[in-house]
């Protein structure tokens, strides 16, 4: 029996480690390529869930009409601290915001974005 697709749609890496990590408390070992993506999540997360979903729901709340979950996953993901950072991440997609609304972004990122 193949597996149904009921729902897609994007999540940060956050939260994807946090369901790897309930998955293997459940079965103890992870298979080779959850183990890789696990690997991986710990070295490039930068938040946890709880923060993650956070700045989400705060980014969400900015009430910016052109910016899609897809677009707030990957800031979620990279955390771009300037508006020229932000402008880059963005240029892959095809979305406008203008220069205000990149402030505001970048502006609530920086709370979020883990001193080194």
């Amino acid at each position: 029996m193949k597996p149904k697709i009921i729902e897609e749609k994007p999540i940060p890496m956050a939260e994807l480690k946090k369901e790897l990590d309930s998955i293997k408390k459940e079965d103890e070992e992870l298979n080779f390529r959850a183990n890789k993506t696990d690997e991986y999540l710990s070295q490039m997360t930068k938040l946890s869930s709880k923060k993650a979903e956070e700045l989400k729901g705060k980014l969400e709340g900015l009430n910016i009409s052109r910016l899609k979950d897809e677009f707030i996953v990957k800031i979620i993901d990279t955390l771009p601290g300037t508006v020229d950072e932000l402008r880059v991440l963005l240029q892959g997609y095809i979305v406008s915001i203008n220069q205000a609304d990149m402030k505001k972004i970048v502006e609530l990122v920086k709370e979020y974005k883990p001193k080194k």
